[in-house]
């Protein structure tokens, strides 16, 4: 049997093309966050987004540092129910409590004082934790960008889908956490 070396060259070039050319792509096409995937803002971004079209806030207070906090990425935030319930009712943001930029909300500056230093704490994350540095941390905020409470520690699907339930429903303001919960059916078992 004879193969040419052309005809092995010509198969070569063809099997190494990509199935679309770049003049198929428009410059305009984003890529998009994927359905039932949360889209992740940053504390400006959630709170300028606010100001245009209020929602309450969900801030996950982390630090690079922290297990806890990627066994709640890897297994809680990719839930499909806890993900589509947050992305619909929430600005979902991601805030590194040990981040060296600084944050100006409002005309109010918030620093990490010793950003080279390590795991110093940014002052917005003291501020939103009241102080009490446990991560991962979970901060919820209402419609007018207004502090409501703090959840602390790692939360499987099915126990932070309560609690979800209990601030984006606004049940925070006439049923008490142990009544809600006790009555709460939720999708995930």
């Amino acid at each position: 049997m004879r193969i040419s070396i052309p005809l092995i060259l010509t198969a070569f070039i063809i099997s190494t093309l990509p199935l679309s050319s770049p003049a198929q792509k428009k410059d305009s096409e984003k890529p998009q966050p994927e359905a039932g995937k949360i889209h992740w803002y940053s504390f400006e971004e959630a709170y300028q987004l606010n100001k245009k079209k209020q929602k309450k806030i969900f801030i996950d207070v982390f630090t690079d540092w922290c297990g806890w906090c990627k066994k709640m990425d890897a297994e809680t935030f990719t839930n499909p129910v806890i993900s589509a319930y947050m992305a619909k009712n929430f600005y979902c943001v991601k805030l590194n409590a040990e981040r060296k930029d600084t944050v100006i909300i409002d005309g109010v500056t918030f620093t990490n004082p010793n950003p080279a230093g390590r795991r110093s704490t940014h002052q917005l994350a003291v501020e939103l934790l009241k102080g009490k540095m446990t991560y991962p941390s979970y901060v919820f905020l209402n419609e007018k960008s207004q502090w409501l409470t703090v959840i602390p520690g790692y939360q499987g699907a099915k126990d932070f889908e309560p609690i979800l339930h209990y601030f984006g429903e606004d049940a925070y303001q006439k049923t008490p956490w142990e009544d809600f919960r006790s009555t709460f059916s939720g999708v995930i078992k």
